[in-house]
C-alpha cells in the first residue's frame, strides 16, 4: 500500500510540474492543484464503486407488452407474434430475457391469438388425438383361383 502511495506522489509532482511548466498557476493555488490531481489520481486507481451494469430498463411496462394479437419486446418496443427468434438475434434465451427484464416466470413468447390459431390448426389435422381401433370388418371370402373357379363352373354347368 506504501508503495501505491509513493508510486501516486510521484505522478503527481510530474503532472503538477508538467502543468506549472505551461501554465501561470499563483502560489496560493498550487497546494490545492496538487490536492486535487492526487485525489484525482487515487479515485482513478481506487475500484468502481458499482461494478455491476445498470440493468437494462424495458421500452415499455410488462403488463403493457401483452396484447391478444402481439407481444411488444421490451428491448426494441416493436410488436412480435413470436418472440423466440427475435431475443435469440439480440442475444437472449427465453429465461435471460425474463431476468433481464424482471418479468414473471410465466410471461408468453407466443401471443395468444397467434397460439390459438396454432392450436386450432393442429386440431383441425388430428394432431393430439389418438389413434382410433380400426373398425373391423367382416373377412372377405377369399378369391377363388382361375383354375378353381373354371372347375366350379363346369360343376354348375353339368348340374
Amino acid at each position: 500500500m506504501a508503495a501505491d502511495t509513493e508510486n501516486l506522489i510521484a505522478l503527481t509532482a510530474d503532472i503538477v510540474a508538467a502543468h506549472v511548466s505551461h501554465n501561470s498557476v499563483a502560489p496560493e493555488a498550487l497546494s490545492s492543484l496538487i490536492e486535487n490531481v492526487f485525489l484525482a489520481l487515487q479515485a482513478a486507481g481506487a475500484p468502481a464503486a458499482d461494478d455491476q451494469p445498470a440493468k437494462p430498463v424495458g421500452a415499455v411496462s410488462a403488463r403493457a407488452s401483452v396484447k391478444a394479437d402481439r407481444l411488444i419486446s421490451m428491448i426494441d418496443g416493436k410488436p412480435y407474434k413470436m418472440l423466440k427468434r427475435h431475443l435469440s438475434l439480440n442475444g437472449y434465451t427465453p429465461q435471460s430475457y425474463r431476468e433481464t427484464f424482471g418479468l414473471p416466470r410465466d410471461y408468453p413468447m407466443v401471443a395468444a391469438e397467434y397460439a390459438q390459431k396454432r392450436r386450432d390448426l393442429a386440431h383441425k389435422i388430428g394432431l393430439g388425438r389418438k389413434p382410433k381401433e380400426e373398425l373391423k370388418k367382416p373377412a372377405r371370402k377369399p378369391r377363388l383361383k382361375k383354375a378353381a373357379a373354371v372347375a366350379r363352373m363346369d360343376i354348375v354347368a353339368d348340374t
